[in-house]
């Protein structure tokens, strides 16, 4: 009895220990749970914020999950069964055939791929996204690939922006002089092109005058004539307050250029609304072709050529001449 009592109580405590084991272990679970639970929660949460949603693709049978950030990108009802098709639906024709293009290559090099595109949502709205992808192989065969999709429309417009900023002008849209030096450079390394500057001949008297909103107003007609005008050229930059320049291509003769230019001087020779006001203004042209000539010599070239306009009664246009050198020698003499 006493050995049968003995064994029953060390069957209790082993139990008693067992049981006391396991709820340990149950509280561990619940635990890890919880915190798994709580660091999905802080994901999501992050994911969410930061408009990134993740995706997976079994290539076996090109099965697919997604977060619900994904479904917020393409504006696709949340719960819709993942389906590729509905979101290459949302891709224009060229950016579907390149990242179909860039997975196949990942898929058969077992690598990856990085895409930024333009999409139209389900709901019809442009967004950009930057996709993510990495394959992964198994026994030397790739089994699945995933990555992440983010909606990047907010940065993509700040860079739109900045970028603008750094190459327009942004009174009047046109070409800033950043971006003319640029341009000049490469025009200057050909031997067909041409530079046109334009200056205006009455702009100071009306900003005197009018003020500057009235002559801001001015700026901008005069851009539009411009743009106008010079629809087939390279560039339409404006340099200065009232100084302008085109950059002419190949395309363009001498005859071209010249009637060109005339078609400038007869523009701004006829008036230009300013707010609610008509103004006159006029505009002196001076030409130089890119022959023999670098950016710099062929500035100074179009400026010699334009003081020669302006000294012959203003409102006409030369083109450079090299005995235009000569007298610019002279007169610094």
């Amino acid at each position: 009895m006493n050995q049968a009592a003995s064994v029953s109580r060390e069957d209790g405590a082993s139990l008693a220990a067992l049981r006391r084991k396991v709820a340990a272990q149950e509280a561990l679970i619940r635990r890890q749970a919880a915190s798994l639970a709580r660091s999905r929660k802080i994901f999501e949460r992050a994911s969410a914020a930061a408009r990134i949603g993740v995706w997976e693709c079994n290539l076996a049978d090109e099965s697919l999950t997604w977060t619900d950030v994904v479904y917020d990108i393409f504006d696709l009802p949340r719960g819709t069964p993942p389906k590729r098709a509905l979101t290459l639906e949302c891709y224009p024709p060229q950016s579907r055939q390149l990242l179909e293009t860039m997975r196949s290559r990942a898929i058969a090099e077992r690598g990856g791929f990085n895409l930024d595109t333009e999409i139209i949502t389900k709901a019809g709205r442009r967004r950009w996204i930057r996709i993510t992808a990495t394959v992964e192989s198994e026994n030397g065969r790739p089994v699945r690939i995933f990555g992440m999709k983010q909606d990047i429309t907010e940065e993509k417009l700040l860079l739109d922006q900045t970028r603008y900023l750094a190459e327009f002008d942004v009174m009047t849209g046109l070409a800033n002089r950043s971006r003319f030096q640029a341009a000049l450079a490469t025009l200057a390394e050909g031997d067909t092109g041409a530079l046109l500057l334009v200056d205006l001949d009455g702009f100071k008297a009306i900003n005197d005058n009018f003020g500057h909103a009235i002559g801001d107003d001015c700026l901008k007609a005069v851009a539009a004539r411009l743009e106008g005008l010079g629809a087939n050229a390279d560039l339409v930059a404006r340099i200065g307050g009232d100084e302008f320049a085109l950059l002419l291509g190949l395309d363009f003769t001498d005859h071209a250029i010249g009637a060109l230019a005339e078609a400038i001087v007869g523009s701004l020779g006829r008036p230009i609304e300013c707010g609610d006001r008509m103004m006159a203004i006029g505009a002196s042209i001076g030409i130089a072709r890119t022959r023999g000539c670098n950016a710099s010599e062929l500035f100074i070239r179009a400026d010699m050529a334009l003081y020669a306009a302006k000294a012959s009664g203003r409102n006409t246009y030369r083109m450079f001449e090299p005995t235009m050198v000569e007298r610019r020698s002279t007169r610094a003499a």
